[in-house]
């Protein structure tokens, strides 16, 4: 609500008829773009570093 209502200024009206896919849409628009997602090379040497506690 905070999003649609103070970040993209929806009224209630436009912001309650908005489905989720639309809504996320519309605030992603305004954030930077996602990174790419890890490789499995990168994965596997995070894992390797990072290991489970057993």
């Amino acid at each position: 609500m905070g999003a649609g209502f103070g970040l993209l200024r929806l009224s209630p009206d436009a912001f309650w008829r908005m489905t989720p896919r639309e809504l996320a849409a519309a605030v992603s628009a305004l954030l930077p773009p996602a990174p790419d997602h890890l490789s499995r090379p990168d994965l596997s040497a995070l894992m390797a570093r990072f290991p489970d506690p057993s």
